[in-house]
């Protein structure tokens, strides 16, 4: 059962996450300590392995932690059931991958409205809320396009789009920009950046680029599955 936390000045509560794989030996999350305010935006770094991609995980209740404890926008992730994890995806998380994980036989604009489907949403309004996001991400005209015919810049457009569609509190985004050139993934990013600062989602992202990290109100340094430093622009 999904619990209310009183912490809700808080998009994310982690205390002692602790995350291992192959039987123990290896720590992904090693007794991670992390509170995230509503409405911020922070950058995760670290070297490959380091756990930053298990964080997103645990904090999306893709995985869930060993031991320790995890409340993401008011509400307790601990020891939730599959159908309680995708509830709470569903009603409170949009996430960002590097490979945008489009279904390739749907158009952009069925994509945008999966996870509408998923919520209930009503099939006139998944329409209507699909083309505002499209447009709002300069996509409107290849609504009807096939992810194989889009470049790789607005197939990740739509993705963002799609982690909208359903007016998330907080959006997670892995490497968003990874896959991308150096011009095309600068200009995403600040789109993603411009729709969080409009709607004041809290926005937390894993990065190796510098500049990403750069623009992030708060950057988190992670190595060997613990927050081992962090800046703040404040």
């Amino acid at each position: 059962m999904i619990r209310e936390s009183s912490e809700t000045d808080l998009a994310v509560s982690a205390k002692a996450l602790t995350k291992r794989y192959e039987g123990g030996r290896i720590a992904a999350l090693d007794c991670l300590d992390l509170d995230v305010e509503a409405g911020a935006f922070v950058a995760v770094c670290g070297p490959s392995g380091c756990g930053k991609s298990t964080l997103l995980n645990v904090v999306s209740a893709i995985d869930r932690p060993d031991s320790g404890t995890v409340t993401v926008c008011g509400q307790e992730l601990t020891g939730i059931d599959n159908r309680e994890a995708d509830l709470f995806r569903t009603s409170a998380v949009g996430l960002v991958f590097q490979l945008h994980n489009l279904l390739p036989n749907l158009t952009a604009l069925e994509n945008v409205q999966v996870p509408m489907m998923a919520a209930g949403v009503s099939p006139q309004e998944r329409v209507d809320r699909a083309m505002t996001l499209l447009d709002r991400v300069d996509l409107g005209t290849r609504a009807m396009a096939l992810p194989p015919v889009l470049s790789g810049g607005e197939r990740q457009r739509v993705a963002i789009a799609r982690a909208l569609a359903n007016r998330p509190r907080i959006v997670l985004a892995d490497e968003p920009t990874g896959a991308l050139d150096s011009k095309t993934g600068q200009r995403l990013f600040n789109l993603l950046v411009e729709l969080q600062q409009d709607s004041g989602t809290t926005l937390i992202v894993v990065t190796h680029d510098a500049d990403v990290a750069a623009r992030a109100g708060r950057v988190v340094h992670m190595l060997d599955g613990r927050i081992v430093d962090e800046t703040s622009s404040r």
